[in-house]
């Protein structure tokens, strides 16, 4: 007999790859367990790398938001009620607790699971749920959803996070570069350029080529004034997801600011150091099977000596084949 599972998590690229570990949990715990899951179409590759994710379901909050009533709109958004009206689950679980998440569980059918009042983000969600459940708030993101999954299944979290993403690291032979993300969602995330540059020469001094990720064409900009003038370093061309995904798990190493793409590249098993300016790595540290360090906290950036401290700590690391997470 199928348990046929939903899980409820649209956004955003960071959360949803956080969410990964909580897929290969219930498919070890649920072995009869069929998972679809619902995301933002922009995203929607991300859930369908796990194995253990039979269908995605994509929803366009971000595009429908912004012409809500239009005639395309309304056919999108009716299409997607009857899809989810058709179907029943035995569990729908809203890993989101947002009133944009509840709109979705409410079109579902099957006992819909959820955070307590306590512990959800925007309390009110938790009024929707037929179970709702108590997980701490701050703690790393992962722990919270591997928790909430395991109280609606009844099981014990044991072990460290698996992502699932063997599909992109199996085999794959590592190559002398690092991979820069220098650009995030909000401008206050940003880090100097100084900072950058004796992160540079740090990483060039070790043989390693620089191979810049930038999206929009502000992105692109700025990672190119970054290495005017510096051989040996290159802006990659704006890449899909998984064009990106096989970049970074090619990787010797990774070093970005606090952005979904750093935080696929240490679930990709890459080292990883995160720079945190704007945010604090309290409830979204990096986490991963290789060496990870979350530097830095909200208004408090790391600067480059302790950035460079790090980087010689994960390719240290990496030769003796340990495992390492680092915050501060």
């Amino acid at each position: 007999m199928t348990t046929r599972i939903l899980i409820v998590r649209t956004s955003s690229l960071g959360d949803l790859v956080h969410l990964l570990p909580t897929m290969s949990d219930i498919a070890a715990h649920v072995t009869d367990a069929q998972i679809d899951w619902i995301a933002e179409e922009s995203f929607a590759e991300i859930p369908a790398w796990h194995p253990a994710v039979h269908e995605v379901i994509r929803v366009a909050h971000r595009r429908w938001r912004k012409h809500w009533w239009s005639a395309q709109t309304r056919r999108e958004r009716a299409a997607l009620r009857e899809r989810l009206g058709a179907r029943q689950y035995d569990v729908v679980l809203d890993m989101q607790a947002l009133l944009k998440s509840v709109w979705l569980v409410r079109q579902t059918h099957g006992v819909r699971h959820g955070l307590d009042w306590q512990s959800a983000r925007e309390p009110l969600a938790s009024l929707f749920y037929d179970v709702r459940h108590r997980v701490e708030f701050w703690q790393p993101a992962i722990i919270r959803q591997r928790t909430l999954a395991a109280a609606t299944f009844g099981y014990t979290v044991e072990g460290p996070p698996d992502f699932g993403l063997g599909a992109f690291t199996d085999g794959v032979a590592i190559e002398p570069t690092a991979l820069i993300m220098p650009s995030a969602s909000r401008d206050d995330k940003l880090w100097p350029a100084t900072e950058w540059q004796q992160v540079f020469d740090d990483l060039q001094s070790r043989g390693l080529a620089l191979r810049l990720l930038a999206g929009n064409e502000a992105e692109q900009a700025r990672a190119q004034a970054l290495i005017a003038g510096r051989d040996g370093a290159e802006v990659l061309p704006r890449m899909g997801l998984r064009q990106v995904a096989e970049q970074l798990a090619r990787a010797r190493i990774m070093v970005g600011l606090d952005s979904g793409l750093t935080h696929l590249s240490a679930g990709l098993g890459r080292p990883t150091i995160g720079i945190y300016r704007a945010s604090t790595p309290v409830r979204t540290p990096l986490q991963g099977p290789a060496y990870v360090a979350s530097l830095g906290e909200r208004g408090q950036a790391p600067d480059a000596t302790r950035v460079r401290a790090a980087i010689a700590e994960a390719l240290d690391d990496a030769r003796d084949g340990g495992m390492v997470h680092a915050v501060g």
